[in-house]
């Protein structure tokens, strides 16, 4: 028995959001009697972070702290338009949306923040504290909550704000086919170190090196997570998930969950990540989208590494160590 050692590498690149009729999403910003920002979506957050990336965008705008923020993702019958959580283009999409839904809220806020104090709009500020400062005197100020009350009960105004980002849907040229079909494009590099067992044909992930540009890293910790999870799914498709393995015969295939193979606490390889910054100009503060390419690259690599650890090019998944011995068995062959 000997341990074959391997690396292998592949790059991706990766569109932001599609060509769907302008793809929009819509998004509606409104400030509660106490101050509190609600944002509507009909967007949903998948657990991929939708809701807290959509809040540290209003929050930053509006120059309040996220505990002032509140994200309703309601539904399709009760919120504004979304086309959906797909194609990496909830942070984008909607992050514009609520990036002009909140600029507008805060026009109208600093402009009741001027009838109350009696001074110009234009010489307020927000502080990030949840207070609105006169510039240059900041002992002059009002918090939003007192601003929200007053507001409501004495200048009769609704603070609130509109927004929607719209990619204008774009056709092909007939002569040549070209087209933009998409925001902006994210990119990644993965390199994985595989180990693979030439008895048993067992292969073992024990290192992946993932590197990505995303535009702009808005929650760092999130990108990070995201990252490894999606190296999780890759290494989990390259090496063990089959929804239909032995089609079309399903005798022998998993019949439910406990039966169906995915990568363990065990399996997890050490991961090294890089995140590289070139932010987007139509993404928000800079942003593009890196959900759904995370778990495309380190499919490929592990490919690679197999191939360099023992010479057998795999290109059918998952990489079982059936395939991988009937592999070796087939350049033994030719060998002899």
């Amino acid at each position: 028995m000997t341990r074959l050692r391997g690396r292998g590498y592949a790059s991706v690149n990766y569109p932001t959001g599609m060509n769907l009729g302008g793809d929009p999403s819509q998004a509606l910003i409104h400030a509660t009697t106490t101050g509190t920002f609600v944002i509507s979506l009909s967007s949903v957050d998948l657990g991929q972070g939708l809701k807290t990336v959509v809040a540290q965008c209003a929050a930053e705008t509006l120059g309040m702290p996220m505990e002032n923020i509140l994200v309703d993702t309601a539904d399709t019958d009760t919120g504004p338009h979304c086309m959906g959580t797909f194609a990496s283009r909830g942070t984008h999409r909607v992050g514009n949306a609520v990036i002009m839904a909140a600029t507008e809220a805060r026009e109208v806020m600093l402009a009741v923040a001027a009838e109350e104090m009696e001074v110009d709009a234009a010489d307020l500020e927000t502080d990030g504290t949840g207070f609105i400062r006169v510039v240059g005197t900041p002992d002059k100020r009002i918090h939003v909550t007192d601003l929200a009350l007053a507001a409501h009960f004495t200048h009769g105004r609704t603070i609130s704000g509109r927004g929607i980002f719209l990619k204008e849907k774009n056709d092909p040229v007939p002569e040549t086919g070209a087209m933009d079909p998409d925001s902006c494009q994210a990119h990644a590099c993965t390199v994985a170190v595989v180990e693979v067992d030439d008895e048993t044909g067992v292969v073992e992930v024990l290192e992946m090196y993932n590197a990505y540009e995303i535009g702009r890293a808005l929650n760092p910790a999130m990108v990070a997570q995201q990252v490894e999870g999606g190296a999780w799914m890759g290494m989990s498709h390259a090496l063990f998930e089959a929804t239909e393995p032995y089609y079309p015969n399903r005798d022998h295939g998993p019949a439910d969950f406990t039966e169906y193979l995915m990568p363990a606490a065990a399996d997890i390889p050490v991961y090294h990540n890089a995140i590289l910054e070139r932010p987007a100009d139509n993404g928000p503060f800079g942003a593009k989208g890196i959900g759904e390419m995370t778990a495309n690259a380190p499919i490929p690599a592990i490919a690679n590494a197999i191939f360099d650890a023992c010479g057998v090019r795999l290109d059918t998944m998952p990489f079982t160590p059936e395939r991988v011995l009937r592999g070796l068995d087939e350049l033994r062959k030719v060998d002899e």
